[in-house]
């Protein structure tokens, strides 16, 4: 470990949604934090535990106004903001001396056509987009460690990509017909009201959404591509579960030639055997979301069967954790030479 990183001092932009309330969680707990800043574009001075009364004597400072010159005393900034916002609050700030890590999405798509295709917004200047480093702790740590931006993956590709990277990179699925199907809680909307998520419209219903357009999916074949060159088009589908937190995917895929599943499971072993929030499960009866509620955990289960030479890969994630704070936390350590698990090598909620 690097001594000399201990007080780290972050500020967070976007505090009052659930990511950056889960980053705060989450980092309030960590060792080597010392100042956590909690960064508002509308509601400068309003203290924060006034908002969120679980906060009360935890973080009862106001909010500050989100200003270069006070973000480049800090080492790192957390950015939990809608798409969009941080194209225009992050670049002013490159190069100021903080260390930047953006939840949003906005600096995952090396393209910038593709991302205002699929995002319906401006896309960030091509300099910035170049620059940003995708933070796939499990496939990316090298980059990281020394990156200046990093773009934090999706909750929906960090499930997907980390149960199928490893068998497309060694060519034991096809991965010119894969079907991914995925499920997340409604936490994943974000905290915003809207017709989607009102407990009239999610209660006692399962809905399907964004058919063949959800905007993760140029990420998740921008990433295969990159890491395990498989350059095919997926076919990829969301669905909303009447949960807070969770989600889950699974994909089908043909196995190449006389592929067995005890090859497969190998595989995934070996891959992970040294990255400490993946968890190969065998010998299980199911796969649940909540055996990963509330921590950074991916939990990933295969299956082949025989009779069609088919396999169903499983992943569950909290989304809210692996699949947003949890994982940008993971960057932060591996920026500064910690250990992955610090702060965040937390036991799932089970109750």
């Amino acid at each position: 470990m690097n001594k000399e990183v201990m007080a780290l001092k972050v500020g967070i932009v976007g505090a009052s949604g659930y990511g950056g309330l889960e980053l705060i969680r989450l980092l309030q707990n960590h060792p080597e934090i010392e100042q956590i800043d909690l960064f508002t574009s509308s509601e400068v001075g309003t203290v924060f535990s006034q908002k969120y009364p679980h906060l009360v004597n935890i973080h009862d400072q106001p909010m500050k106004a989100i200003e270069p010159e006070h973000i480049s005393k800090l080492d790192t900034v957390f950015f939990s903001t809608p798409a969009g916002v941080t194209t225009k609050l992050l670049p002013p700030l490159v190069g100021a001396g903080a260390k930047l890590i953006d939840l949003s999405g906005d600096f995952r798509l090396k393209d910038q056509g593709t991302f205002e295709h699929w995002y319906q917004k401006d896309a960030p200047p091509i300099e910035h987009l170049e620059k940003s480093v995708y933070g796939l702790p499990e496939w990316n740590k090298e980059d990281i460690a020394d990156a200046e931006v990093i773009a934090n993956p999706g909750c929906y590709p960090t499930a997907v990509l980390l149960s199928l990277l490893p068998l497309l990179k060694n060519k034991l699925i096809d991965g010119s017909q894969l079907i991914i199907d995925a499920k997340s809680g409604i936490s994943g909307a974000g905290n915003k009201p809207s017709q989607a998520t009102h407990f009239s419209e999610t209660n006692e219903n399962f809905s399907i959404y964004k058919i063949h357009q959800h905007q993760h999916i140029p990420e998740i074949e921008q990433a295969m591509n990159t890491f395990a060159d498989q350059p095919d088009p997926i076919m990829f589908t969301t669905h909303l579960v009447p949960m807070t937190r969770g989600i889950m995917t699974t994909s089908y895929a043909k196995v190449n030639g006389q592929v067995t599943e005890e090859q497969l499971v190998n595989c995934l072993q070996e891959t992970y055997k040294d990255s400490p929030f993946v968890r190969i499960l065998t010998d299980v009866q199911k796969v649940s979301t909540k055996q990963v509620y509330g921590s950074n955990y991916c939990d990933i289960h295969v299956k082949v069967d025989p009779r069609t030479n088919q396999a169903t890969i499983i992943a569950v994630i909290d989304n809210v954790v692996k699949g947003a704070a949890g994982q940008a936390i993971q960057n932060m350590n591996i920026q500064y030479d910690l250990n992955e698990k610090t702060g965040i090598d937390i036991i799932p909620l089970w109750i």
